[in-house]
């Protein structure tokens, strides 16, 4: 494919919107695991797909590549990122310590607007789960913990903990395959419960309540791996 065939392809379609369409739909693709983890993302058979240039879809594999989901490997080949579950301790620690760092920051403060937001962002998560969505899940239930984070006003926190969230969203859908998608109506409740200590500023219940939630979904995903080796040893980098 020469430049003057890419420009044919692009002709009549918005700035952006190209890459954007690939960027939504690879995405998507790559956190329902239905590209799997080491799977090849070739730039030509990519633009083949959607009908469009390499530019494009170069710009797309940016994106993802920011958010930790592709990787471009030193022969410049770009493949879904693995996932290694023997990285899995430090993350969650990490994880954890955000979840408390920004819970207990937010329940500090008050700010109705952001409350508001985080509100809407629960309903949003009630809904999936009644919906078996996990992809919805996933998006709502990252939107609600960000939104938590900028409650608390430190933006340096609120940076790293959106970052790790965005890294952890195939381990939140392998989560959610613990159930097969039908995620108990406990798991919305305890959101309304951190929510609720926010909202009435009760710091030490709004730490205790978080500790117990990020334990929960650490101790599940754990139970997961040791329970279903087989599957676990499928994906690249174990």
């Amino acid at each position: 494919m020469d430049h003057s065939d890419d420009n044919k392809l692009d002709a009549g379609r918005p700035r952006g919107s190209g890459t954007q369409s690939v960027y939504t739909a690879l995405r998507r693709e790559i956190l329902a695991m239905t590209l799997d983890p080491g799977s090849p993302l070739d730039e030509v058979r990519l633009s083949e797909r959607f009908g469009m240039s390499r530019t494009p879809i170069r710009e797309a594999l940016l994106r993802l590549a920011s958010e930790g989901l592709v990787t471009t490997l030193p022969n410049r080949n770009t493949i879904v990122s693995i996932i290694d579950f023997a990285e899995l301790p430090p993350y969650f620690d990490a994880l954890t310590l955000m979840y408390r760092v920004t819970t207990r920051a937010a329940a500090s403060r008050r700010n109705p607007a952001k409350m508001d937001e985080i509100r809407r962002h629960q309903r949003d998560f009630s809904a999936a789960v009644d919906a078996q969505d996990a992809y919805a899940m996933i998006e709502a239930n990252r939107e609600l913990h960000v939104a938590i984070a900028e409650l608390g006003g430190n933006p340096y926190y609120t940076s790293f903990f959106a970052r790790l969230l965005d890294e952890g969203r195939r381990i939140l859908r392998l989560y959610y395959s613990t159930f097969d998608d039908r995620l108990p109506r406990q798991y919305v409740d305890e959101h309304e419960e951190i929510i609720a200590a926010i909202e009435a500023g009760d710091v030490d219940k709004a730490d205790r309540l978080v500790i117990e939630h990020a334990a929960q979904i650490v101790r599940q995903i754990q139970e997961y791996i040791a329970r279903d080796v087989s599957k676990a040893a499928l994906l690249p980098g174990l």
